[in-house]
């Protein structure tokens, strides 16, 4: 069957009978709240069933209270006030869902990882850390589990294969050890309505020689933020910038960077998810695909190599010259909402989490219809940047359990992380956050209506383009230790204690004690073994990563039709 129930099981949630406890809240929630999804409202209560049946056993085991933890999203918000309460009706398990900054995720789970012991029972964690959860071990192989301990509490109707982002949670042993939760891509963001302007497009063809468009090269995306910074000035008598951006030393400022920031500048190798050997991040693997030894240049990395200095040159450059002067003390969360206030012309690095507060009614970006004026593309490359390389990064918020924990809490926590990614809800809390996992629910009747208010995300997730986009990989050893590096250094060319080369290779040397650090001290598996420090020239080539320096680092700028963008989505091509 479509859903994933064998005829044995459906036969058995349908066969439970009305005295079932929970079914009449099931029945209400799925009535009401439950709608729309890609099952038919019979299908959903038997999968409602299941899990009233599941909890059933942990109750008797006397489990009746559960916590877990997310970042602060809209997804995770509708799950923490909407869908806990849900399954806890329906269920009677209550869920205690926090909600915390995803700095704050990282530093607990770190605690936990280091004491033994988890202080939540599920946790919604970015799949940036599955090379550390692979090496550790502190982590549940998921695939082990639902064959084993956890066949029983285990969802007939789970369907991994209609989840988009099972690719990026998988480590290299070909085992998941995350469930995603939750996907948003990094994409180029622009004012369509002021691109589709004639005498905009006329002024940039007299003074660039091409057609104002979706940029397809940071050159086209550099020559846009000048033009409208300095050429066009004014829109509707309030300044308009051609960029925006953050630059507080802050861990968001990290962020900014690992989420392969350098990739779409070109400094990794070819290869997807992530580029082999060397990664997005800079860090070469061995022969292994799995061994990290180094992300200075000096032992084979490219942390701080021409496009890697390359990359936050232009990020400092074009804040500086092209962003709001308030950018450079902005955090993530700060800089977020300015696009909606209708003075910034295009963004290079723009999440699409943001879709549903872009979306709103009477924002100076949203027309009286509800559609909006601005549209999502992918982003742009650098000239370093190759065909075949990632373009670009998705977060995937996936759920994480610990090894060793409380089995039965464990086996609780996994049954509230399968029920707010139940075929039954998610199509429904697609709707709500826009940040889809599973491929049915980007497929639905319901995503094709309500395309045209979202500006090219339904297109996005329904071409190619997608699988393009990915996560950080496997060749980041420990998330946690390593992530915290970048802000710190980055922050430092933003105010200009340090120049951008400086600051790159003060990274890379920090980057490298590190994981000599994880290699002295051992790992369960895949621990770093650095390559001894050469000459960098031996290293960096036109042929792989460490790519050498470039005569020409700012080639003829490249723009694409839009409409001839989502043409090519339809026809099966990335762009």
């Amino acid at each position: 069957m479509k859903t994933g129930y064998t005829a044995v099981a459906l036969a058995i949630a349908l066969l439970a009978g009305p005295a079932m406890a929970g079914e009449t809240e099931a029945k209400k929630w799925v009535d009401t709240e439950f709608q729309p999804s890609t099952l038919n409202k019979e299908r959903q209560m038997a999968e409602m069933k299941w899990f009233i049946e599941a909890a059933k056993k942990l109750q008797a085991k006397g489990v009746k209270e559960i916590s877990v933890v997310s970042e602060t999203i809209t997804t995770h918000e509708y799950e923490s006030k909407t869908l806990a309460k849900a399954f806890e009706e329906i269920t009677g398990i209550k869920v205690k869902h926090d909600l915390i900054q995803e700095g704050d995720v990282v530093e607990k789970l770190q605690t936990s990882m280091q004491s033994g012991k988890s202080i939540y029972d599920g946790w919604i964690s970015d799949s940036d850390l599955i090379g550390t959860h692979y090496r550790y071990g502190k982590v549940m192989n998921l695939t082990d589990y639902m064959a084993g301990a956890g066949k029983e509490y285990t969802n007939p109707g789970l369907d991994l294969k209609d989840f988009i982002g099972t690719k990026f949670t998988t480590a290299p042993d070909g085992k998941l050890y995350q469930l995603p939760d939750q996907q948003f891509a990094n994409l180029y963001w622009f004012r369509a309505d002021l691109f589709a302007r004639k005498d905009l497009q006329d002024k940039f063809k007299a003074k660039y020689g091409y057609d104002l468009g979706v940029p397809l090269n940071w050159s086209a995306y550099e020559d846009i933020a000048e033009f409208f910074t300095n050429d066009v000035k004014t829109i509707d008598g309030k300044p308009v910038y051609g960029h925006m951006d953050y630059g507080k030393k802050d861990p968001s400022l990290g962020w900014r960077f690992t989420d392969a920031w350098l990739s779409m500048a070109g400094t990794a190798d070819i290869g997807t998810p992530n580029g082999l050997p060397i990664d997005e991040w800079g860090i070469r693997v061995a022969a292994d695909k799995c061994t990290p030894v180094g992300a200075s240049v000096s032992r084979g990395g490219a942390t701080n190599s021409p496009a890697a200095v390359y990359a936050l040159t232009k990020y400092v450059d074009w804040m500086k010259k092209y962003a709001p002067k308030e950018a450079t003390g902005m955090t993530f969360g700060e800089a977020g909402p300015v696009p909606a206030q209708g003075q910034i012309a295009q963004q290079i690095f723009w999440y699409t989490a943001f879709t549903a507060d872009m979306t709103k009614p009477g924002l100076p970006v949203v027309n009286a219809d509800g559609t909006p004026k601005w549209r999502m593309a992918p982003g742009p490359n650098g000239p370093y940047w190759k065909e075949g390389m990632q373009n670009g990064y998705q977060d995937v918020g996936s759920w994480t359990f610990f090894s060793g924990h409380d089995a039965n809490r464990t086996a609780a926590a996994w049954l509230y992380a399968q029920f707010v990614t139940a075929k039954t809800v998610s199509l429904k809390k697609t709707m709500v956050g826009l940040t889809p996992i599973r491929e049915s629910d980007i497929q639905s009747a319901a995503m094709t209506q309500a395309a045209p208010k979202l500006g090219g995300l339904v297109e996005f997730y329904r071409s190619p383009a997608r699988v393009a986009w990915s996560p950080t990989g496997t060749n980041v050893p420990d998330y946690p230790k390593l992530a915290q590096l970048w802000w710190k250094n980055v922050a430092q060319a933003v105010t200009g204690e340090k120049t951008p080369q400086a600051a790159m290779d003060t990274l890379a040397e920090e980057m490298d004690q590190v994981m000599a650090r994880l290699e002295r001290a051992g790992m369960a598996r895949c621990a770093p073994k650095l390559n001894p420090k050469s000459d960098p020239a031996k290293w960096l080539s036109t042929n792989a990563a460490p790519w050498a320096k470039l005569a020409n680092e700012k080639p003829t700028g490249k723009t694409i039709n839009y409409d001839k963008l989502l043409q090519a989505w339809k026809d099966g091509k990335v762009r």
